[in-house]
């Protein structure tokens, strides 16, 4: 590893508004910017467990201008020109290709960790020995996705089937992949993991950058194209303005359709490093309290001056800055914010995204 480490950067995605954690989560305070699981924020988080396999000169963010002030100011030591602002959000494709376009302008050698800013990973040391072991791979000329072990049937992720086994390092074993599959019905997903083929897709990529930017020229040519344009204004004055009057151009698409789907040598590393996504009210909710806790149905509170005053009241989280008085309801989640109080139960929190695109249809912008 050591030889490649000068070559080996972090991309970390942080645009984005965020949903499913409304109405906490808003457009200019997204979920890489909420203190969720620790006192540090998830962007933080995300930075801190990428050292020190990478310092901070190594380490990239894609985000939006409206986000850049509030993430310099969670890692101060990542330089300021290695954050790289798109113009508006544009999905995942575009802004990988823009950090991965950046990066390559930089270091045409370079192999790139294209990871999350707002997931929680507890086994941070396995999760770092991940991405050495995925480097290695990258340098031998694969694509490469880390694959979650699925512990229940989800419906809420896609799947990626792993097919003949490629090598073994330091304990993790890297397979061909058989192909990525869309979020499946209940059915399918509980198939997919009785198999114990699938992983969870969560959207972790090791590439070699100039790899990644030609699957976006077999696969996306308008992409490249304009990528190509931004990567040519690189180290001008003009590459500010290159960025500008390219973004527009350039179609909204997930890295997964743009070109993880049909990308050629790509390969799957399986890892169990206790990893969640927090995709809604629920999820952090199992998070916090764990799988046995849960059961007992704990009360789990979240804002440093909230105290919950419970009277047969079990298994809810309540976000304050308040105290908040419960009496005869069960498994709930309460967020109350200066602006909106949202009350739901936790099997329906899922729910909330609906909810949000309910206000923007109604003009509530000031809520989102």
């Amino acid at each position: 590893m050591a030889a490649m480490t000068q070559n080996y950067y972090a991309l970390i995605m942080a645009g984005g508004g965020g949903t499913r954690l409304w109405p906490l989560s808003r457009q200019n305070r997204p979920k890489q910017s909420l203190s969720l699981v620790e006192e540090d924020t998830m962007f933080r988080i995300s930075v801190e467990r990428l050292f020190p396999l990478f310092g901070p000169d190594r380490i990239f963010v894609v985000t939006g201008a409206n986000m850049l002030d509030d993430l310099r100011a969670d890692a101060p030591e990542i330089p300021a020109e290695n954050y790289i602002v798109e113009p508006f959000g544009q999905d995942s494709g575009p802004a990988a290709g823009l950090g991965t376009a950046h990066i390559y302008a930089k270091d045409p050698q370079a192999i790139i960790a294209v990871l999350t800013s707002d997931h929680y990973i507890e086994d941070v040391a396995g999760f770092r020995q991940a991405l050495e072991v995925a480097a290695q791979t990258a340098a031998n000329g694969h694509i490469v996705t880390l694959g979650i072990t699925p512990h229940f049937p989800s419906t809420a992720f896609g799947y990626i089937e792993r097919g003949e086994q490629l090598t073994t390092d330091e304990g993790l074993t890297v397979y061909h992949s058989n192909g990525f599959r869309e979020k499946p019905d209940e059915e399918t997903a509980r198939r997919f993991v009785e198999s114990g083929r699938y992983s969870w897709n969560a959207g972790m990529f090791i590439w070699k950058a100039e790899q990644a930017l030609a699957e976006f020229r077999r696969q996306q040519p308008m992409i490249y194209k304009h990528l190509a344009a931004i990567h040519g204004a690189y180290g001008t004055t003009d590459y500010r303005q290159a960025i500008e009057g390219c973004w527009p151009k350039m179609t909204k698409i997930s890295v997964d359709y743009a070109i993880m789907e049909h990308a050629q040598n790509v390969t799957v590393i399986p890892v169990d490093i206790g990893w969640s996504d927090i995709g809604s009210w629920s999820t952090l909710y199992d998070l916090l309290t764990g799988d046995t806790q849960s059961e007992a149905g704990q009360n789990i509170t979240r804002g440093e001056d909230c105290e919950l005053i419970a009277v047969d009241t079990t298994g809810t989280l309540v976000v304050s800055e308040r105290t908040v008085v419960m009496i005869g309801l069960d498994d709930m989640v309460v967020v109350d914010t200066d602006d909106v109080l949202m009350i739901c139960p936790r099997d329906r929190a899922q729910e909330v995204r609906g909810v949000v695109k309910k206000l923007r249809q109604m003009g509530h912008e000031d809520l989102l």
